[in-house]
């Protein structure tokens, strides 16, 4: 994925900049002391994934992104970025966990684990992405999944990196992979860069319409890369 930003009928303007939440009251419900230390385990892991890391401490937010920044930048090939991106998340959890869950939940407890993984990723992620509310989604077959899924309201990684592409390759693509080929729970994500929003699907498999898009997003209008990630 490459950014474009060409002509001004190529690329997204995003949420306002006015509108634009103060991302550092918008705590999880564990509270934002254990909100911090989730920053600074994945922080940490992502430092490790990578090679190099920012110079800002360990538990300040924009140190997150300029370490995401300089992965995209010192990895030209976007599958390499989305690797790294999907072992993070691997090394987060014990070796064993992933495909434990897939053969004793995900796959004999479909719903259920989807609704587990909705309330987790809002108890856990919210420190990450913001302000997230669990919600009814679409999942496979076609049918409603109740509260499986979870609905981001202005994503905060997004707006942070201002970078469509580092939307997709460092997060979007990498756990939709981590769901569907390591947890063996079915996940999309739909972020919509005009409203900031991202809906979590647990339970809906992406289609090659849906990468396709993904692959094929406009820029940013505040793009800082001015289209130079991939």
């Amino acid at each position: 994925t490459r950014c474009i930003k060409a002509k001004s009928d190529l690329f997204i303007e995003g949420p306002p900049m006015e509108t634009k939440p103060n991302y550092e009251e918008q705590n999880g419900p564990l509270g934002p002391v254990l909100d911090k230390l989730f920053l600074n385990i994945f922080r940490n892991k992502m430092a490790a994934q990578v090679g190099i890391d920012s110079s800002l401490p360990v538990d300040d937010y924009q140190g997150l992104i300029e370490l995401t920044s300089a992965m995209n930048a010192r990895f030209s090939d976007k599958n390499e970025v989305q690797l790294i991106a999907q072992n993070v998340l691997r090394t987060i959890f014990p070796s064993w966990l992933p495909g434990a869950f897939g053969e004793l939940f995900a796959k004999p407890l479909p719903a259920f684990s989807s609704r587990m993984n909705a309330w987790a990723t809002w108890v856990f992620g919210t420190w990450l992405m913001g302000e997230c509310e669990i919600n009814d989604c679409e999942i496979d077959g076609g049918d409603i999944g109740h509260n499986q899924g979870l609905l981001v309201k202005r994503c905060r990684f997004l707006e942070e990196s201002g970078c469509a592409s580092v939307c997709v390759n460092s997060c979007k693509i990498p756990t939709q992979k981590f769901f569907n080929e390591d947890m063996k729970l079915p996940l999309t994500m739909t972020p919509d860069y005009e409203t900031g929003e991202c809906q979590f699907s647990f339970g809906l498999s992406p289609n090659e319409q849906e990468q396709l898009e993904a692959m094929t997003t406009p820029c940013l209008a505040k793009c800082p890369s001015v289209g130079g990630l991939r």
